[in-house]
């Protein structure tokens, strides 16, 4: 089939992209993702983006239609939030933060005195994004914003994502070849948006450039200048953990904001039953209903979710700076009778599977699409509910079957 072009466009289009000389035969869908790239490379002179900037950052490039189907499966949304929170709170996660805070001491000094942001949730916020650094992705991010730019929806944020990246580059602070991250353009140690990165990043080592790929110290800064420029108050908590009285039929919600003195006439304590203590007005967070944990969050919560906006993903890094300042777990339970997993114990669910001859790929406490699809060919293989779940039943039927 071919399709065929505008001259106007294939001129516009040439200088950047040889092969495109050869239009008339591509099939139509390449054909159209060369006519966006065409129509960007316009919208980028206009912002100031050099042609040779824009031609040395997209040559080659094709569509990656995988990062679609990522954009319709983000687990903040989807993950049962005990399991959610089993897998990114887990001891293996606390013990390395704590050796952050130790490493990095003189760094999160610094960074709590110039933002007024709490250095246990910096940590805890560059735990859960990438696991102290060791997990930013391997998507290629030109790749990947050029096809959300062109293809499937919210392509106008993809295209100010795609010309933020392009800023980036022309600006010098990361080399193109770091450029790399998750299927929304998400980057570097803490994973910022690029245009983001264009608005909050810093230079916390003085060398020059603001790179939150090659620089803890970088990173770290620019988290907090986001959490502070989001509304993060000095000195206050994100909130706790509280109980609630018996057939409690109260208001409940993020939007429910109220004054301490209200909440306590509602007969709720802290957790340890002591009475409720902080500054503003705090609301009363139910992640898994009533019959689960109850959490009184402060206006430091919502500066934590705007980072990514999932109560989950707001609550492990809460969590999670909690439990690296020494604070146990919570108290009350998940209301499930099938508790999440560690990543460790994620891991050996694999590893089980592995040896049973189920191809997982390589056993790492990521649930990924193979994992779900070999936990699903074993549970109809063992007469079980078929949901590709890996909790605590099927870690202890692959242990006993092992017997």
């Amino acid at each position: 089939m071919s399709v065929t072009l505008p001259s106007s466009l294939i001129t516009g289009v040439r200088t950047f992209l040889p092969a495109l000389v050869l239009v008339l035969a591509l099939p139509a869908a390449a054909a159209e993702f060369a006519a966006c790239l065409g129509k960007l490379r316009g919208e980028a002179a206009a912002q100031g983006i050099t042609r040779q900037t824009f031609d040395a950052a997209l040559a080659g490039v094709t569509p990656d239609k995988s990062v679609l189907a990522a954009m319709d499966f983000q687990p903040e949304f989807v993950t049962p939030v005990w399991d959610y929170l089993a897998g990114l709170v887990d001891e293996q996660r606390i013990i390395d933060g704590k050796a952050k805070l130790d490493e990095w001491a003189a760094v999160l000094a610094e960074v709590e005195r110039r933002f007024g942001v709490d250095r246990h949730v910096v940590v805890a916020l560059w735990g859960v994004e990438t696991d102290y650094g060791r997990l930013t992705g391997k998507r290629p991010l030109m790749s990947s914003l050029a096809t959300t730019a062109c293809m499937g929806r919210r392509q106008p944020f993809f295209r100010g994502e795609l010309l933020a990246a392009l800023r980036i580059l022309q600006d010098g602070d990361v080399r193109s070849e770091a450029l790399v991250g998750s299927w929304a353009g998400a980057f570097g140690q803490t994973q910022f948006m690029p245009s983001t990165f264009l608005r909050l990043a810093v230079d916390m080592d003085g060398d020059g450039r603001r790179d939150v790929v090659g620089s803890v110290p970088d990173a770290l800064g620019s988290a907090a200048n986001y959490l502070r420029n989001a509304g993060y108050a000095s000195g206050e908590p994100w909130g706790y953990e509280v109980r609630l009285p018996q057939d409690y039929r109260g208001p409940s919600g993020r939007r429910e904001r109220r004054a301490l003195e209200e909440w306590g006439r509602l007969k709720i304590r802290k957790a340890d039953g002591g009475a409720l203590t902080g500054s503003g007005r705090a609301a009363l967070l139910l992640p898994a209903g009533r019959e689960g944990p109850a959490l009184l969050i402060f206006r430091n919560f919502e500066a934590i979710r705007s980072y990514n906006p999932s109560d989950s993903y707001a609550l492990a890094i809460a969590h999670l700076s909690d439990r690296l300042r020494g604070a146990s777990p919570l108290q009350a339970a998940w209301p499930t009778d099938d508790p999440g997993l560690s990543r460790a114990e994620r891991r050996e669910v694999q590893e089980r599977l592995a040896a049973r001859g189920y191809d997982v790929g390589e056993p790492d406490g990521i649930i990924g699409s193979r994992t779900r699809a070999a936990i699903e060919a074993f549970q109809k293989t063992a007469g079980l509910p078929v949901d590709g779940r890996a909790g605590r039943r099927m870690l202890s039927t692959l242990r006993n079957a092992s017997r």
